[in-house]
């Protein structure tokens, strides 16, 4: 298989190319307007084929794309490939509004091609093996999940804030496929005309969902609590944790010698979207997901402004 890689900028270097270069059924072209950039990470991973105008790589017959480019560009982007017929990958968030989502999800569907958000945190190895509904993309017997991710002194742009960081917490706890404002709480503090902090909670059914993000915090950090009836599980980075039950107190951690990036959920993401492409479809609850949570984040940018107007 051939897949055109789209940007190899920063999160491109420290999240995909460690990985994906890794694959011995995978044939990649990189593809990104700097040549120094390009000269260099091709011959550091010794990449035969490369290019600087993506509009080249259907010509060069990549069977796939992986776009890791800015929010700003994805939707062009994005719609190119589909239109020329080509499986599309793109980080999140898939746009920075629902209406543009909306748009690329029904040009993939025209072209019959699909079209996968990178969203790495559902596929984090130790959640999925200890709460089988983040696996399963279900509120299943979950009582609550909370999600938090905190920055130090980084207050931002209202738009970026939700889409291209907050979304990650929202999206994780989104397992009913929320996408709209309706019973949801949305709370902020605000430093000026920049966004410092939002907490955002719902119910659903019995469940309690409630994600975080304080860019305020003191230190960057992400905690995961999850609570069943007399069972609880509590985790602070991506490679160990705690659980309760009968008040015994386990502690939870990956296999030694786990990648870093495998933790992360990036070895797993890439396997998935391997096999979309091998498939010619993503799963279509997946595509209600990222539909919703593109418009949840949409409505509560929405409510956001108008806070502040």
């Amino acid at each position: 298989m051939k897949i055109g890689i789209v940007g190899l900028g920063d999160i491109a270097q420290k999240a995909y190319l460690p990985v994906i270069t890794q694959r011995d059924d995978l044939e990649l072209v990189f593809c990104t307007r700097d040549p120094q950039t390009l000269a260099a990470l091709a011959g550091k991973y010794r990449i035969a084929e490369t290019c600087q105008d993506y509009r080249q790589l259907p010509a060069m017959n990549v069977d796939a794309v992986m776009i890791h480019a800015a929010t700003h560009v994805h939707f062009e982007i994005a719609s190119f490939f589909l239109e020329q017929g080509i499986p599309t990958f793109v980080d999140k968030p898939l746009c920075d509004n629902a209406a543009q989502v909306e748009q690329l999800y029904t040009l993939a569907t025209r072209q019959q091609q699909p079209l996968y958000v990178g969203f790495n945190r559902r596929h984090i190895p130790l959640y999925n093996q200890y709460i089988p509904e983040l696996a399963e993309q279900r509120l299943g017997a979950l009582r609550s999940l909370r999600w938090e991710k905190h920055r130090c002194a980084h207050p931002g742009d209202i738009q970026t804030f939700i889409f291209d960081d907050f979304i990650h917490p929202l999206d994780s706890v989104n397992l009913n496929h929320q996408s709209d404002l309706r019973d949801v709480d949305v709370r902020v503090q605000t430093q000026g005309q920049q966004l410092a902090r939002i907490d955002v909670s719902w119910e659903s059914g019995s469940t309690l969902l409630c994600a975080s993000m304080n860019r305020q915090f003191g230190t960057t950090s992400e905690r995961v609590s999850a609570c069943y009836d007399n069972h609880a599980f509590e985790f602070d980075s991506f490679v160990e944790g705690r659980e309760w039950k009968s008040s015994e107190e386990r502690h939870l951690k990956v296999k030694d010698w786990t990648p870093m990036l495998a933790t992360k959920g990036f070895s797993a993401m890439i396997n998935d979207w391997v096999a979309c492409v091998n498939t010619g479809t993503v799963a279509s609850e997946v595509v209600e997901r990222n539909i919703a949570t593109h418009r949840l984040a949409d409505a509560i940018y929405e409510q956001v402004i108008g806070q502040l107007a």
